[in-house]
Order: C-alpha cells, then sequence, then structure tokens
C-alpha cells in the first residue's frame, strides 16, 4: 500500500505496495491509515474526552478512533476498556453498536474502504480489466495485512463470523462498495457485466472470502493468482497476470 515506515489501515506489509499515480505516498490517499474518524491520527491514543470544567461526553466517533486504534495495533477491541479510556459507560457503547462484533465489524469496514479506494486508484485499463486489477490488488493487500491477519489467527471463529456473516456489517457493506465500483464501470458503457452488478459483487466478494479466509486457506493465505483467474471468469475479462508492483504468488 505504502511505504514500510507508514502503517496503512489494513496494517499492510512492505511485501504488496499499491501504486498509486499522481501521489508520492498511499497516506495521502489513505486519509485512515493516518487520521481516524474524527480526523486524529491514529498513530496515538485517542485523547480523552474529559477536559477543565465541564466534562463533554465522548462521541461515537471517537469510540471508532478508539477501537481503531486497538484494532491496527492487534489489541483486542474490547467494549469495558474503550469505555473506561473514553469516560462512557458501557451502556452507551452498546446503544450505539449493540455488541462487540458489531463494533468490531464497524472497524473493518473502516479500514477497508480507504484501502479499496487506492486499489481502484492504483488500478490500470478501462472497463472489466481495471475492474480485475482492482479487485486482485485489494485481495492481495488484505492477504499482506499483518493486522487483519492478527485478528483472524488470534480469534478464528470469533473473526471468520465477523468478515462472512451474510447478516454482518463487513460483508454487507464490502459487497455494496464492490457492487458500485461494477455499477460505475456499466453506467460510463465501459463494461457490461454478465449478470446484474449485484449478483456480481456479491459473488466477487464471497469468492474471495473463501480464497482468504476459509480453513483450508488459513494457514496459506490463499492461491491468489487462482484467486485472480475465477475472478476474471466472474467478470468475463481475460485473465491477465499481474506485473510490477503486483506479485505472481501463492502467499505463505
Amino acid at each position: 500500500m505504502r511505504s514500510a515506515s507508514i502503517s496503512p489501515a489494513w496494517g499492510l506489509s512492505r511485501h504488496n505496495p499499491l501504486r498509486v499515480s499522481n501521489a508520492p505516498d498511499v497516506a495521502n490517499v489513505l486519509g485512515m491509515a493516518t487520521q481516524g474518524a474524527t480526523g486524529r491520527p491514529v498513530g496515538r491514543p485517542p485523547a480523552s474526552p474529559r477536559g477543565p470544567g465541564a466534562p463533554a461526553a465522548a462521541t461515537r466517533e471517537q469510540v471508532l478512533d478508539a477501537a481503531l486504534h486497538r484494532y491496527l495495533r492487534g489489541r483486542r477491541v474490547d467494549i469495558q476498556a474503550i469505555a473506561a479510556e473514553l469516560g462512557l459507560g458501557r451502556a452507551t457503547v452498546h446503544r450505539w453498536f449493540g455488541t462487540r462484533e458489531t463494533l468490531t465489524g464497524e472497524v473493518i469496514v473502516l479500514a477497508a474502504e480507504p484501502v479499496l479506494a487506492a486499489a481502484r486508484a492504483g488500478a490500470r485499463g478501462r472497463g472489466g480489466p481495471a475492474l480485475l486489477d482492482t479487485f486482485d490488488r485489494f485481495n492481495r493487500s488484505l492477504a499482506d495485512a499483518p493486522a487483519l491477519r492478527q485478528f483472524v489467527e488470534a480469534e478464528r471463529e470469533t473473526a471468520l463470523r465477523i468478515i462472512t456473516s451474510r447478516r454482518g456489517v463487513v460483508q454487507t457493506r464490502i459487497v455494496a462498495m464492490i457492487t458500485d465500483l461494477i455499477h460505475r464501470e456499466a453506467r460510463s458503457g465501459r463494461y457490461d457485466p454478465p449478470v446484474e452488478p449485484s449478483t456480481l459483487g456479491y459473488a466477487i466478494v464471497r469468492l474471495a472470502e473463501a480464497f482468504l479466509f476459509n480453513d483450508a486457506a488459513l494457514g496459506s493465505r490463499g492461491d491468489l493468482d487462482r484467486l485472480r483467474d475465477v475472478e476474471a471468469a466472474l467478470l468475463n475479462v481475460p485473465a491477465r497476470r499481474a506485473t510490477g508492483g503486483q506479485r505472481s504468488r501463492k502467499t505463505t
């Protein structure tokens, strides 16, 4: 995603940088890599909402910032600890987000949005080939993400449920984001999807989940070249191999 000296939103490693044109550093594209939901850098703990004088209640966005701060550093997203840090009652956090799994899902989506945006910005080609390159870059970024990998390895069953459940926020939002990209290319006249964009978007996401997160792939991180080939078939475009910053490999 960007230089190894700056930790991106997914906690990406240096092995798979996404090249974004006209940007000296992906930090210029990935706002969430350096700033939280409130615009405060996520590289340091959230400031306490309690100042001198009358105390100000922490906001929903500050809770998201605190949760994101923990997630990016491999720490458990703990509602009780976050509430204590911000001077909130647990009931308030639960009222805003429901469960810990929902809050964690919101954080994962928050981290995913700029990563997908950077993948789209760096994609080559037009229409279907650009979509394929976007999804391939996004998948490789996820496979190389230390924060995401640590979360899955530390809380495997919970993590897979949060990420892949059709009732959860992660799959729903990611499908919507992928579908929107397909819709945009179709509306521009550059791409004629073989099926409805919503169906295609759902299939693309479910396929990536199977390669990146299923039990068999958990140790090897999946075969990304094969994933690209199958996504090309779904999109009905040639499966040209990635070059340059996109290395053809099976992750380990």
